[in-house]
């Protein structure tokens, strides 16, 4: 896993395939706990082939984690088995997604 601050006030976080996207996801969480002003976040999860249940609540936790910090999440660059995962459990309705990085990071700059 990288995060790159991306900004000062958006983390770039690439993520991959198990054994480590559960760890990496665990870490991401921490760091936020220990951060003085919580970034927004985009997810590349273009290298991520496989969820499983465990990612998905993961992936849940941290969402809410950002949305009491008032704080947006984005998962961008999805293949599409990975998309039929979130289609499946009706996750798509929750999540915010972009087609790729350059664009989550743009619309999180604009939000500004």
């Amino acid at each position: 896993m990288t995060i790159q601050a991306w900004s000062d006030h958006i983390w770039l976080v690439k993520l991959g395939d198990e054994p480590s996207l559960s760890d990496d996801l665990l870490s991401i969480r921490e760091k936020l706990q220990h951060a003085a002003k919580t970034p927004h976040i985009v997810l590349d999860l273009s290298g991520v082939t496989k969820l499983n249940s465990s990612n998905l609540s993961q992936l849940l936790r941290l969402r809410a984690l950002m949305f009491n910090r008032q704080a947006k999440l984005r998962l961008a660059a999805i293949n599409d088995t990975t998309w039929a995962v979130f289609l499946t459990t009706g996750l798509e309705k929750i999540f915010e997604f972009t087609a790729d990085v350059p664009t989550a990071l743009a619309g999180l700059q604009m939000q500004r």
